[in-house]
């Protein structure tokens, strides 16, 4: 073999190409393979490996796309392209175009959420502040149209870059459709899995029409305010409960807290009345049964009203007056024992309910046994 036989083998070797990408990122999208000029060789290599595709451009035109395989690049495997530049003679020199390797494996654990709150209105809650947030996995299913119209000249072009439109998409597709629903506020978190089906199906023609695939769409939660959540809970339990035992136990609540406010006078209403509400119930039990009845024993025969006792009275309470200070209430033995450790005396002022002024102990009648007599003579002036 010649000297010039041996130069032109070298430079026949020299001319043909291998057109890949070998992706060592975990975030690429897209990735422009680049060329002096552009330039490719006739009967140039092009390898496309699993999970990628390549889409030739030509002067800003789609020319070709090709799946995983291997091609030799000749007016066979590009028809199109022959077509567009009109070479009436092959390749028979090199071709400018611009190759773009489209990774097509699926995008996973994508994070979505809303920026802000965003308002919804409830039958019964009125206009409600809601936050969601949740996950997405997409993949690319059209790479022409994708280059076209999303990626254009970007010679590497990343998840991050699409993700910020993908999100705006998502939260502004999910708002209306959540809006739509009009589901009563406390079901949006109890149905998560059903409302991120409805969205995906809603979202799904947006994203196909920049040539990407919604592959799954999930949200993880909904939230509202506290206030929100505690007025959900109450209103779940009122749902469940007798309205008619509710109130009585609400009832019993109040009173039981009033009386405890041994300082004031509402306290001492509360107090009585809880015992009269009190009495009325015991007397309705014991109405229940029998002269001669154990409690609790079934009763053979219903009893008449009038075999029923009377309600059991109410204990009297009592307020005094010591230094001009009111003081109680207290009971009737109680006040006997501040009598006798002189803590009042006959002329301390006192007052109970269904009087209408403070009296001196002394004029009250039931109290009159206190004095009996041995009355205290009053203190020695110093």
């Amino acid at each position: 073999m010649s000297l010039f036989d041996e130069i032109k083998k070298k430079l026949s070797n020299e001319f043909i190409d291998i057109v890949e990408w070998l992706d060592t990122s975990n975030d690429t999208i897209v990735h422009r393979f680049e060329r002096y000029q552009n330039e490719i060789k006739n009967n140039a290599q092009l390898i496309v490996r699993e999970g990628q595709m390549a889409v030739f451009v030509n002067e800003g035109q789609l020319a070709d796309v090709f799946k995983p395989g291997t091609y030799t690049l000749n007016t066979k495997n590009l028809p199109i392209l022959t077509t567009l530049k009109g070479w009436k003679y092959g390749f028979d020199s090199p071709f400018k175009a611009e190759v773009y390797f489209v990774n097509t494996r699926l995008f996973t654990d994508e994070k979505w959420g809303t920026k802000n709150p965003f308002m919804l209105s409830d039958d019964r809650f009125g206009l409600v502040e809601i936050r969601a947030f949740g996950t997405y996995s997409f993949r690319i299913n059209d790479p022409g149209k994708f280059i076209v119209d999303v990626v254009g000249t970007d010679g590497n072009f990343t998840n991050f870059e699409i993700n910020e439109h993908l999100k705006s998409l998502i939260v502004t597709r999910f708002t209306d459709t959540v809006g739509e629903a009009n589901l009563p506020i406390e079901l949006y978190a109890a149905n998560t899995s059903e409302l991120s089906e409805t969205c995906q199906e809603v979202m799904q023609p947006e994203f196909n029409r920049v040539g990407i695939e919604l592959e799954k769409f999930y949200i993880e939660n909904v939230s509202m305010p506290e206030e929100l959540k505690k007025e959900i809970f109450e209103y779940s339990r009122l749902d469940k409960l007798d309205m008619s035992k509710l109130a009585q136990f609400k009832a019993a609540k109040a009173m039981e807290a009033a009386a405890k406010n041994e300082g004031g006078t509402a306290g001492a209403g509360m107090g009585m009345g809880m015992g009269f509400v009190l009495a009325q119930q015991m007397g309705g039990l014991m109405g229940g049964q029998s002269m001669g009845q154990p409690m609790g024993q079934p009763m053979s025969q219903p009893q008449q009203a009038s075999m029923a006792p009377p309600p059991v009275p109410a204990q009297v309470n009592y307020y005094y007056a010591v230094n001009g200070q009111q003081l109680g209430p207290v009971s009737y033995e109680r006040l006997k024992e501040l009598f006798a450790s002189r803590t009042i005396n006959r002329d301390s002022l006192i007052w109970k309910q269904g009087m209408a002024n403070w009296s001196a102990l002394k004029d009250i009648e039931e109290l009159k046994s206190f004095l009996g007599g041995n009355t205290p003579p009053p203190l020695p002036t110093v």
